[in-house]
């Protein structure tokens, strides 16, 4: 195989999954050290790479469906990594010229594979999904990134919102009304993975009006998609409480320098608990249908709170759920309270 001099990785279509994937890109970037590397995103993953990670691409190019190929031909890359696991981008990367595509072989993609790797068995973190991908290829992880089975304790990513990011954020914090030097908690009730991963609305009111009671200001952040969700939780409020309602209203930037902002953290199975836990801002992360042990947020020990309730369906990983929720529903809000409570103190 010739040397590789321009090096394209292909990012993770979802921000929780782009998050997870720092540590591998770390080790990518430290093994080519003196390569140019290429990162290609979506437009809702690529800003990320923006702020300051471990990934550190020489360039960053966006992508869709409709412009990859060519995107990709226009690089001018020796080799691409692939990380998600599609046929598509694989078959994008052929069209595109790239000599080497590395990537697992799944999703009967292996003939479009220079070097394909075989995929992980069992029940494998996101983190080290990613690493044992890079591993394949030869790449070795660092002692410090190396990942760690979740019995035996937390993985942890690192990112930091850049000057400027906090900054924008700032400015919008104060033109929604966030007290200045308030205490901030950031809320993140939405998912876009479907409603089962959603903690029932008048539970998270409860918990902004509990912190309301001990001087905390809420922040509740989310797509234009969870703005019926933004609507319940105001509708449950106590008459005279407010929260700061920034769903819809931020770029992927904007909310990085937003939850860097907030004291704590609280949040469903979601990109938004990723990104928190990899600022370091003290978590509570609620989990129903989904599996913790997947996808638990990445955070220091000390510093994440994992609240689960053990029922006989779970994880199902459905979207929606079939019967009554009961994953959900039994975590109640002095649980959730309690846990932010304590990290503010």
């Amino acid at each position: 195989m010739k040397p590789v001099t321009r090096l394209v990785i292909r990012a993770p279509n979802w921000l929780g999954d782009a998050v997870m994937a720092l540590p591998a890109l770390d080790a990518v970037r430290r093994a080519y050290a003196n390569t140019a590397i290429v990162l290609a995103a979506r437009a809702s993953i690529a800003p990320l790479f923006e702020e300051d990670t471990p990934a550190r691409p020489d360039e960053i190019v966006v992508v869709d469906d409709r412009t990859e190929t060519a995107r990709l031909r226009d690089v001018r890359g020796d080799a691409i990594l692939l990380l998600p696991n599609s046929f598509a981008s694989a078959w994008r990367a052929s069209r595109a010229g790239i000599p080497e595509r590395w990537g697992y072989r799944a999703g009967g993609r292996g003939w479009l594979l220079t070097r394909g790797i075989r995929r992980p068995r069992g029940r494998v973190h996101h983190i080290e999904y990613y690493q044992s991908l890079v591993r394949g290829l030869d790449v070795e992880i660092p002692p410090e990134g190396g990942a760690r089975p979740p019995e035996g304790g937390r993985h942890e990513v690192r990112l930091a919102a850049r000057p400027q990011t906090l900054d924008r954020a700032d400015a919008l914090l104060r033109e929604h009304g966030a007290p200045a030097g308030g205490t901030l908690v950031g809320f993140a009730p939405g998912a876009a993975y479907g409603h089962a991963k959603r903690w029932p609305p008048d539970r998270v009111a409860a918990v902004i009006a509990g912190l309301r009671a001990r001087g905390a200001t809420a922040v509740v952040v989310g797509t234009a998609a969870d703005r019926d969700t933004a609507r319940a939780i105001e509708s449950s409020l106590p008459r005279g409480t407010t929260f700061v309602d920034l769903v819809g209203r931020t770029t992927l930037r904007q909310l990085v320098g937003v939850i860097a902002r907030c004291a704590a953290f609280v949040s469903n199975d979601s990109g938004a608990m990723h990104v928190a836990a990899a600022l370091g801002v003290p978590l509570t992360a609620i989990f129903g249908p989904t599996d913790e042990r997947v996808t638990s947020p990445a955070g220091r020990a000390d510093a994440v709170d994992v609240i689960v309730r053990d029922v006989f369906c779970r994880p199902c990983l459905l979207r929606e759920c079939p019967i009554d929720h009961r994953c959900m529903k039994r975590i109640d809000v002095d649980t959730v309270l309690q846990s932010v409570a304590g990290r503010l103190r």
